[in-house]
């Protein structure tokens, strides 16, 4: 065996070092904050897309300062459990709609009032408004923050196996997939349904095994977890309108320096507005896709759903329960209900 010499050592030392980093990622400095945010949606979905793009912005701005890594597609729990863990810590960020969060702070499911908004100018009046603050103070005084700008899920549909939805009596007895949410609960129950709350990543397989025989969320949520594949009829009904809360933890927000804060909410902020105009292109054509996929759509006269929920004291209740005050902001921006 010929001894090396030191400088064909470290010639040696140097290639090996190459060849064992060809195809492994740099090493970087490890950020200083590291931010985790878990969401329940398909990496395809504008939301992970335009979250990805607040998270490399956040990068570059902070000079690799902070960090937000994105766990998507129900990789840390369903959403009771993410919502578990943004208030315990576990993750730093979450964006459960308001129907998820309104489990633990009830007013922010004033937007999923049944057949309250009639289009977005109505949505956005309301949520960028009177009654987005008021929603925002009551999450704050759970012990997390909310963003302040909502990020869009859609106008929310019917889907079903065995028969479309026409009118309001079209839904006795069905078997309908709802979020764990109370309110969503109290309105299919006041529209003659049966209603069952499963989490988001239980839908495709209770439709798939007939223990529901319908479900409702909006056309993109349908299009990119395949509900087409396990629904024949989708009835445009627009019977609520729901957004994601972007919210952290409380106590990891207020430890990050006032300037990283700022640079995190004008990313989140403005990534929030763009996922918006990102939803309302893919509206646009999303029914046609879905049509070549099978799902046979019809419209529906909202006039008959309403009608049923005011007989029924839908709307009285939820009245009572929201509170005067939250009550009027929403009907100041969407009319008498």
């Amino acid at each position: 065996m010929y001894p090396l010499s030191r400088r064909a050592f470290l010639g040696s030392a140097a290639a090996l070092s190459a060849a064992a980093t060809i195809g492994m990622p740099r090493i970087a400095r490890a950020a200083e904050y590291e931010l985790k945010y878990a969401n329940n949606l398909p990496l395809s979905h504008p939301l992970n897309i335009r979250a990805q793009q607040a998270a490399e912005r956040v990068a570059a701005e902070t000079k690799g300062q902070v960090e937000i890594k994105i766990f998507p597609n129900n990789q840390l729990g369903g959403d009771t459990d993410m919502l578990a863990q943004v208030r315990s810590g576990g993750v730093t960020f979450f964006t459960p709609s308001a129907l998820v969060i309104a489990t633990l702070v009830p007013v922010a499911a004033i937007n999923a009032v049944g057949f309250a908004f009639a289009d977005y100018d109505q949505v956005w009046k309301a949520m960028d408004g009177p009654v987005g603050t008021l929603v925002r103070n009551a999450i704050a005084k759970s012990g997390l923050y909310a963003f302040e700008k909502m990020w869009d899920n859609g106008f929310r549909q019917n889907t079903t196996s065995n028969r479309p939805i026409t009118t309001a009596k079209d839904m006795d007895g069905l078997k309908i997939r709802v979020p764990v949410s109370p309110l969503s609960i109290s309105m299919f129950k006041a529209l003659g349904a049966a209603p069952t709350s499963l989490q988001f990543s239980e839908v495709y397989s209770s439709l798939q095994t007939r223990i529901v025989d319908a479900q409702e969320n909006p056309l993109p949520i349908i299009q990119v977890a395949k509900l087409y594949e396990v629904q024949k009829y989708c009835s445009l009904s627009n019977h609520i309108w729901d957004g994601y809360w972007f919210i952290a933890n409380g106590r990891a927000w207020r430890e990050l320096p006032a300037d990283l804060q700022k640079v995190v909410s004008g990313a989140i902020n403005d990534a929030g507005l763009a996922q918006r105009g990102d939803i309302k292109k893919l509206n646009e054509n999303v029914q046609s896709d879905l049509e070549s996929k099978g799902l046979t759509f019809n419209k529906v006269d909202p006039a008959s759903f309403r009608q049923k929920l005011r007989d029924n004291g839908f709307y009285t209740e939820w009245k009572g329960r929201f509170g005067d005050e939250a009550w009027a902001l929403l009907e100041g921006a969407v009319g008498k209900l």
